[in-house]
Parts: C-alpha cells; sequence; structure tokens
C-alpha cells in the first residue's frame, strides 16, 4: 500500500528538520506526497513522525530458548514499541559465532520477522572468551558488529586482537564491560541496599575497569567500541572524558537503569534483578545527565525474555534480565522529555541516528528515495503499563502498573505498516 502521512510533527535528526508536515510512501519508499499514487491518507494532527527508532540489544531467543521469545514474537514486540530494526544479540544456543548461525538467522527472521534484525556475530568461539571467532566469515554472512554479551573477554591480550580484526573487516564491537573477579557472586549493586538484604554484592568498579580498558584499546588500535548498558556514575566520566579527546568510543543506556534503583530490589521481586544490576540514585542521575548532554549516545533496551517459571524462584537463583521492547519509549519519554530534562529532538536522536551512527549506518534520515522506516508516536498519550497486552511471549518486566506518557502508535518497515495501536 502507498499511505500520505499528514499534518505530523517531523523529526528527522539525520537532516536537522522539526517541523509540521506530510510524508508520502510509495513501493516502500519514502516519496513526495504529491506524487504518492492511490495512497491511504492519515491524518496525523498532533502526532510525531520519526525515522525507525533501532535497538542495538535484543535477545530474541532463538535458537535455544524459544520458550521465552522467538524471532517471531520478539520483533512483533519491537514493532509495538516502535522499534523498526532490532540488533540480535548472539548468545544465543548454538552461539551465532558462524556463518551458518547468522544463515539461520536472516532466513528466519525473512520468514517470520515483521521489523528488521541485524545480526551480530560473537567475537569468540562459543561466546567463551577463549578463542577468537572466524570475524571474517562473519562479515561475509552479513553481520553488523560484534559482541560476547552477557560475557566479557577477560584476556586483554585477546580482546586487542579482536578489536584489531574488527578495525580490518569495519565490524563495531558491543562489549559487555564487566570484570568477572570484581563482580564474581553478585546478584545487585554493592551498597547500601545489599547490605540491608542481605545480598552479595556486584561492585561498580567491575564496570568501570573494563570500560577503561575499552578506552586503552580503542586509542591504541584506533577503532571503535561500543559500551552496553552503562550503568555507574565512572563509567559515565570515563566516556565523557574519552570523547572529549577523540577516542573511538560510544555508550548505551537502558530504560531500566534511567528509571530505576536497588532500592527496587527491597520488594524481592526478580524482574528488578538484571545484569548491570540496577545501581544508586547517584548513578541513575549521571546516566540522565549522559544521556541528555551526548556523553552517551543511544538508547537500548537489553531486551532479555524469561519464562515466568525461571523467575518464579529465590532472587539469588533467579536469572538476570527483563523485557524491553514495548516500555522503552513509555518509560524514557516520561523520565528524560515529559520531566523536562532533554527536548524531544535531542531525545529522538538517541533512538535513531545515534543508533546508526554506532553501527556505521550512512545518511539514515527520512529522504526522498530510502527505505520507509517509520514511527510514529503520541507524546500526549498517559496510560498504565500493562503486560497482558504485550506481543513479547515473556512478561519478566518490573514496570508493570506504572503510568507513563507516551506511546507508539504506528510503525513502518520498508513502507509496510507492521503495527497499529488499536485502544
Amino acid at each position: 500500500m502507498n499511505y500520505i502521512l499528514k499534518n505530523a510533527r517531523i523529526i528527522d535528526p539525520g537532516r536537522g528538520i522539526d517541523a509540521v508536515g506530510d510524508i508520502g510512501i510509495e513501493n516502500g519508499l519514502v516519496a513526495d506526497p504529491g506524487k504518492v499514487k492511490k495512497p491511504t491518507v492519515m491524518d496525523l494532527a498532533g502526532k510525531v513522525l520519526t525515522p525507525g527508532f533501532i535497538d542495538l540489544h535484543v535477545h530474541l531467543r532463538q535458537p535455544g530458548n524459544t520458550m521465552a521469545e522467538t524471532i517471531a514474537s520478539g520483533t512483533a514486540a519491537a514493532a509495538a514499541g516502535g522499534f523498526t530494526s532490532v540488533v540480535a544479540m548472539p548468545n544465543t544456543s548454538p552461539a551465532a559465532d558462524t556463518a551458518g548461525a547468522i544463515e539461520y538467522l536472516r532466513q528466519t527472521a525473512a520468514r517470520t520477522g515483521v521489523v528488521r534484525v541485524l545480526p551480530c556475530g560473537c567475537m569468540t568461539k562459543g561466546y567463551a572468551g577463549q578463542e577468537m571467532a572466524g570475524i571474517g566469515s562473519l562479515k561475509t554472512a552479513g553481520v553488523v558488529a560484534l559482541s560476547d554479551d552477557g560475557k566479557c573477554i577477560q584476556d586483554h591480550a585477546l580482546m586487542r586482537h579482536v578489536v584489531e580484526y574488527a578495525k580490518s573487516f569495519e565490524l563495531p564491537i558491543l562489549d559487555h564491560c564487566e570484570d568477572n573477579c570484581l563482580a564474581a557472586g553478585g546478584v545487585m549493586h554493592e551498597g547500601k541496599w545489599s547490605v540491608l538484604l542481605g545480598m552479595n554484592g556486584m561492585n561498580g568498579a567491575a564496570e568501570e575497569l573494563m570500560i577503561s580498558r575499552n578506552i586503552i584499546l580503542a586509542r591504541q588500535i584506533g577503532w571503535s567500541i561500543h559500551m552496553q548498558h552503562v550503568s555507574v556514575k565512572e563509567s559515565v566520566d570515563l566516556l565523557r572524558k574519552a570523547r572529549a579527546e577523540g577516542i573511538a568510543v560510544t555508550g548505551e543506556a537502558t530504560p531500566h537503569h534511567l528509571s530505576l534503583t536497588d532500592e527496587n530490589i527491597k520488594k524481592y521481586d526478580t524482574n528488578y534483578k538484571m545484569n548491570p544490576p540496577l545501581r544508586s540514585e547517584e548513578d541513575r542521575q549521571a546516566l540522565i545527565r549522559g544521556v541528555a548532554d551526548g556523553t552517551i549516545t543511544a538508547i537500548a533496551t537489553d531486551h532479555a525474555p524469561h519464562t515466568a517459571t525461571a523467575k518464579l524462584v529465590e532472587f539469588d537463583h533467579a536469572p538476570f534480565g527483563i523485557i524491553g521492547l514495548e516500555t522503552a519509549l513509555g518509560v524514557t519519554y516520561t523520565v528524560l522529555v515529559d520531566s523536562g530534562i532533554m527536548q524531544l529532538p535531542e531525545y529522538v536522536k538517541r533512538l535513531t541516528t545515534g543508533p546508526a551512527e554506532i553501527l556505521r549506518m550512512k545518511g539514515y534520515d527520512l529522504s526522498e528515495g530510502k527505505a520507509a522506516d517509520i514511527t510514529v508516536f503520541d507524546p500526549e498519550a498517559e496510560y498504565v503499563i500493562d503486560p497482558a497486552k504485550f506481543k513479547s511471549k515473556s512478561r519478566n518486566t518490573p514496570f508493570g502498573g506504572r503510568k507513563v506518557k507516551c506511546r507508539p502508535l504506528l510503525t513502518f518497515v520498508g513502507g509496510k505498516l507492521v503495527y497499529s495501536f488499536e485502544g
């Protein structure tokens, strides 16, 4: 179908546009609305239209744990959250460390997915941190980045070689920054609340140490390293200084680290258990400042589905991770924009051109002739998050019952309407 989307507030950071206007969609591409043939016309007065959101950090669980999520359900959840592209983390079972595994992902996504699934390959075989994966064959197979997400390469010499090879194949590194010795045995942030609750803590220095390592390697090798789910104040400070010096490092913040703290864990609800863990209020405020001032250039969900059975155990034994695709916009808009901390155009960058630049996607905008990947949302819509309505197969979220503002309304991928909110 062809469309004319009328009277929307168009925010297109790639072209510096923030104005009310019309967008045409014809044959899957952005088109001059005055030339679109036989269009379906939608009046979007009062709504915001942007390039499609990109999520750098999604666990689709297929193959391996399809009880928690599949590519079909995960991409449906992404579309419902306004995301048109998701980077699929490689820590599946088996791991996405070979060309065959990437081909499986691509074929399954083409057959069952509704948004663009961008494959990420492992840095090491089996993401075990022992031996470098076949980066050249992964590149040929179509990966957009490399990561051992969920684990961090502890061998600094091996990490150096991985970054050198990644540079030669022009693949960004997406790194889960954690020193195993400092984090070992922890189930929540090490601080006041871990002491009061009698739980083993994870020291924030475990993240800070590996981010320092990555900054050194990025400077020495001259290649981009992206820090996943940044969570502590010191990490933000390190990134701010390194970026000011021109070192090619970037960071992402998750909706949960921007909106929750370790105090929430006093409920002993395992839906508040994630890695890195929820940190202190001081850390949360530092993250907010980092997103607002551009130190952190992307918001990413770290969407990590788990079955209800897996989470329905003692806090110590529950798996890390929560889902986030369908709550990200409402939670982060409420914290960052509705609060007055950020202006809407700058916020939109963190969901569009920010992630696109990390992935080295050039010209991510709504120019005529570009793929019509478009997100439309209502910034004035107030609602209560209801997990029962999620498209995801899992419900492991701490945000059920939370009142937020800003709702995704329409998601187009290649000109196809893949999600439409039906109130």
